[in-house]
């Protein structure tokens, strides 16, 4: 596990939103634009759940190969409970079949029950998953995937530990993940512990600017701008 946060540091992050995380990490310079974040193909299927926050537990998943049977389980909610008392997000990265991924059906009403009871917050997958019903009924749970699926499959899990990627965004094991209806973002180790106040500068920058654009002046300062000079 990478350096971890204490509780109060982890309400800090949890108390903003996605996108604002996402642009305070940009000021740090430490990697690429468009690198750390999950694209669109992977939503958030239950956007009343909030923000999610969680150390990445990872593992690969097949549902749509006819014949394969690897349920390892078990070795994931171990991996789940030996983060504790930490937040755990589980992290399923698609091993099967990639033209048949929008049939793939990675987690449903028994398997989340069964994470959150273990101490999982959410579950982030680029395949499918199901019973949005039951699990929207957990509360506080975050459903990010592909969309939903009718059926489970061939379900499988295996390669708890493994480097998963979800529609770009790399994650590994003990990542600090962050996420809410706009999408999910990692939050590196190596700054985690500074994102928060950065977080509030461009909140507040935002603000200012925003009361720029909304104020009275603004046509004029508009004008004067763009005059031919």
């Amino acid at each position: 596990m990478p350096a971890q946060l204490t509780p109060s540091q982890l309400d800090e992050l949890r108390a903003i939103d996605s996108p604002t995380i996402a642009n305070a990490i940009e000021l740090f310079n430490i990697r690429p634009r468009v690198q750390g974040y999950c694209g669109t193909n992977v939503r958030c299927l239950i956007p009343s759940a909030g923000t999610m926050l969680g150390y990445a537990v990872t593992c690969l998943g097949d549902t749509t190969t006819e014949g394969k049977d690897i349920r390892n389980h078990a070795d994931l909610y171990r991996g789940i409970a030996a983060i504790q008392p930490l937040p755990a997000i589980v992290v399923i990265g698609d091993a099967g079949d990639p033209t048949r991924l929008h049939l793939s059906c990675h987690a449903g009403e028994m398997m989340t029950n069964t994470m959150k009871r273990v101490g999982a917050v959410g579950l982030v997958t680029n395949g499918g998953v199901r019973d949005i019903r039951e699990v929207t009924a957990l509360g506080n749970f975050g459903y990010y995937g592909r969309g939903l699926v009718v059926a489970h499959g061939r379900p499988s899990i295996y390669g708890v530990g493994s480097t998963v990627n979800i529609d770009g965004m790399e994650v590994h094991p003990g990542d600090l993940l962050h996420g809410d209806e706009n999408g999910i973002t990692v939050i590196p180790a190596e700054i985690a512990d500074q994102v928060a106040a950065r977080a509030r500068e461009v909140q507040a920058e935002e603000q200012g600017r925003l009361r720029e654009i909304l104020g009275p002046d603004f046509h004029r300062q508009f004008e004067e701008i763009t005059a031919y000079r």
